[in-house]
């Protein structure tokens, strides 16, 4: 039987007085790739939230020790791009660089190595001429690739991507679902979109969020299962989603 890497049971959020999430049960396992579809406000980033631990919760939210490796925390995140700020003095390239922080700490300095890996990975993402620029002056879909070279360097066992096509171009949205699905072959993905038809394209299994939570164990769904579960979404079909470039590299 297989055991999850993140249990919830009963879980509520709320934000004064007002309930986000309630009554919460939802097992992710280590092959999993969620998308995590629902309305506006419906609360599918306090979702995230709340199995990343940054928000107050009633119930309980057990982590499989598979996801530590000492101190480190082995979940890669990707925030909308509104939560990271973009006034931070910082390069793309040390911003890549910032996801290693859990398991560099503040005083370690990165090493050669861990900065080759944030440009071999920014190249792949086809940023690399831009390594040294200022992330307050980067365009919104090249700061949408930085954040997502810095969810991945790490390694993670874990992967949890909030709106993650968000300001990026058609060219690279397909490639985004290419490498995720490479990237799913060792590791849970959890990705929240509001684009339905695309989720269906690339994952393997829904969850539907509009203040409770409801799994559907396949990528395929109607819309009477939808207004079953109170998710009132269109479902609109993009295709397939082309298996090409941007990788990473697991050992290196």
């Amino acid at each position: 039987m297989k055991t999850p890497l993140v249990s919830l049971r009963q879980v509520s959020v709320r934000y004064d007085g007002t309930c986000a999430l309630e009554g919460v049960d939802l097992d992710i396992y280590p092959d999993d790739f969620i998308g995590i579809i629902g309305p506006n406000g419906g609360g599918k980033t306090t979702l995230v939230k709340a199995i990343l631990g940054t928000v107050p919760y009633q119930g309980t939210i057990e982590r499989s020790p598979a996801l530590f490796r000492g101190h480190e925390r082995l979940i890669g995140y990707m925030p909308q791009q509104t939560a990271f700020d973009r006034a931070f003095p910082i390069s793309v390239k040390e911003a890549v660089l910032s996801g290693l922080q859990a398991r560099k700490g503040f005083f370690r300095p990165y090493t050669r190595k861990d900065r080759a890996e944030a440009l071999r990975l920014l190249g792949e993402a086809g940023i690399g001429d831009i390594a040294e620029r200022a992330i307050g002056e980067i365009s919104g879909g090249q700061m949408q690739r930085t954040l997502l070279c810095r969810a991945i360097i790490s390694e993670p066992r874990m992967l949890i991507l909030d709106e993650p096509a968000n300001f990026v171009d058609n060219r690279f949205e397909n490639e985004l679902y290419a490498l995720l699905s490479r990237l799913s072959a060792r590791m849970a993905i959890v990705m929240v979109s509001h684009d339905i038809g695309t989720v269906t394209s690339v994952v393997k299994s829904i969850v539907c969020v509009n203040r409770r939570v409801h799994r559907h164990d396949s990528n395929l769904i109607t819309e009477e299962q939808l207004r079953n579960y109170d998710c009132p979404l269109q479902i609109v079909t993009h295709g397939e989603v082309p298996h090409t470039v941007l990788g990473h590299h697991p050992t290196e």
